[in-house]
């Protein structure tokens, strides 16, 4: 198995392996019309580096947004209240139904939050209300009504590569498993009902591009629906936007090089998980 070796605190392109130049490739990624920071939910290390992220794109790109999945479509109006500076940190949460529209602690994302705030970043709500996902899940795309779908539109069809992708991450061939293969009838809810995600922020991300600033999209999302250009760049590319990178983080010295081109633009190595904690 053929590695590469990935320090801490270095960028790595996945699919040359060379270490890169962070302050050439923040200046490059500053050109995108949309940038995608994948997560995993529950990392306070991974939300710090969003956040040093989207600081160095606010240096370089005066005109920038950040969009949130965990937000649905219908909280807009709560997002623009908190960066206008209209109501206090408790209350925002509140009237965001924190902890009813996301299962993980507020103090995760409450720096991205702030930053936003202070700097005047308009926040964007990515997502789409919850029972949509589950009915299309379901029914199918085609059994909902249009003024029922929250501003969407179907999602592109996904790729045979994209089902194999969430068949892995989703268990693979357990042998305890129902779903045998990703190709079988019985796995077209689960892929649906994710493809609804991707949509949801892919639509809504489109969106705020077409405001009269057009301004650089930031996504906050989980690393599940971006990896390898699937998810919601595929469905970004559908709906005309073209200029979109991905970067995600990374925990392991060793990269098993087979496995990673294509994954994203680049890997970021963060610090050892001792060094995972929320500031004191």
């Amino acid at each position: 198995m053929a590695e590469w070796n990935h320090p801490v605190a270095t960028w790595l392109d996945p699919d040359s392996g060379a270490l890169l130049d962070h302050p050439t490739l923040m200046r490059e990624i500053a050109q995108s019309d949309v940038l995608l920071l994948g997560e995993t939910h529950d990392r306070f290390d991974i939300h710090r580096w969003q956040l040093h992220v989207c600081t160095a794109m606010r240096t370089l790109r005066n005109n920038i947004a950040i969009g949130f999945e965990m937000f649905p479509r219908r909280l807009q109006p709560v997002l623009d209240q908190w960066v206008a500076g209209d109501m206090e940190q408790d209350d925002f949460l509140k009237a965001a139904e924190w902890g009813k529209v996301w299962g993980f602690p507020a103090e995760l994302y409450l720096p991205i939050f702030h930053f936003c705030r202070e700097f005047g970043v308009p926040m964007l709500a990515l997502n789409c209300y919850r029972e949509l996902v589950t009915r299309v899940g379901k029914e199918g795309w085609d059994a909902i009504a249009v003024d029922e779908r929250d501003g969407l539109t179907p999602s592109a069809n996904a790729t045979p590569a994209y089902r194999q992708y969430l068949f892995e991450i989703t268990g693979g061939g357990s042998p305890t498993r129902k779903v045998t293969s990703p190709q079988a009838p019985e796995f077209d809810r689960f892929v649906r009902a994710q493809q609804t995600w991707d949509r949801a922020f892919a639509c809504n991300i489109a969106k705020a591009r077409t405001a009269d600033s057009s301004p650089l999209v930031i996504g906050i999302i989980g690393r599940g629906h971006l990896e390898f250009g699937h998810g919601t760049p595929f469905q970004l590319k559908d709906l005309g936007v073209d200029k979109v990178t991905t970067l995600l983080p990374n925990d392991t010295a060793q990269i098993d090089r087979g496995k990673v081109g294509g994954i994203a633009r680049a890997l970021f190595r963060l610090q050892p998980q001792a060094d995972a904690r929320p500031a004191a």
